[in-house]
């Protein structure tokens, strides 16, 4: 159940889910089963839909886990486009590569292996859209380095800006503690960046959403 919907309303939303494929469904159990942190499905179709309307040439994922946005990002873009996305588990790049060859998106996902907070620092071709989902403790170095690499009129996508909701909770729970403090921190920063327009959509665990004016 997500943490900022009541039952009610998720079992409202959830009986509009369209039919999905069983690679889509099988990652899904995957996460579930081994607890491996993804997109839930209502913050992954608004990210294929914004893939779809922007028609990204190049894109950059911080944070492959087990390639299910990667997968769902790659699906919809145009013939050229390509998909850069980074990766330090070599358990969670080990999966993702098995789910990227089900998926026949060898051709149009690139993973690269290490820490972002190394690798992105050394890209030069900047990109059309950017989703950033890693730890938490990094969100505020690897937005200033995804900012140097989008490009005018480019989106940024954010995961976990609500933080279960323990971004606007007065009363937390000791192991989310010093995460939420990281979260309301990134969200000052993101929120009042000159840079970008932005706005926070309550869809999954929260999604900034901003583009490079």
């Amino acid at each position: 159940m997500s943490d900022i919907l009541n039952r009610s309303q998720e079992t409202y939303i959830n009986s509009f889910r369209k039919t999905v494929d069983p690679l889509i469904m099988e990652m899904e159990a995957y996460a579930g089963q081994n607890r491996v942190p993804i997109l839930t499905w209502q913050s992954a179709e608004l990210l294929e839909l914004l893939i779809k309307m922007q028609k990204p040439k190049r894109v950059l994922e911080l944070g492959t886990a087990i390639a299910y946005s990667s997968i769902r990002i790659a699906r919809n873009l145009k013939k050229k486009g390509i998909l850069h996305t980074i990766e330090k588990s070599k358990e969670n790049i080990e999966v993702a590569r098995k789910n990227i060859k089900k998926a026949g998106m060898e051709e149009k996902i690139e993973i690269l292996e290490g820490d972002a907070l190394n690798i992105i620092p050394g890209l030069e071709k900047k990109y059309d859209f950017i989703f950033l989902d890693t730890d938490k403790e990094d969100y505020k170095k690897l937005f200033d380095y995804s900012l140097v690499l989008l490009k005018k009129k480019g989106v940024i996508f954010v995961d976990n800006l609500l933080w279960h909701g323990y971004a606007a909770a007065k009363t937390i729970p000791p192991k989310y503690r010093e995460s939420a403090v990281h979260i309301k921190e990134f969200n000052k920063l993101f929120f009042s960046n000159k840079y970008l327009k932005t706005v926070l959509i309550p869809v999954g665990d929260g999604i900034g959403l901003g583009i490079r004016e």
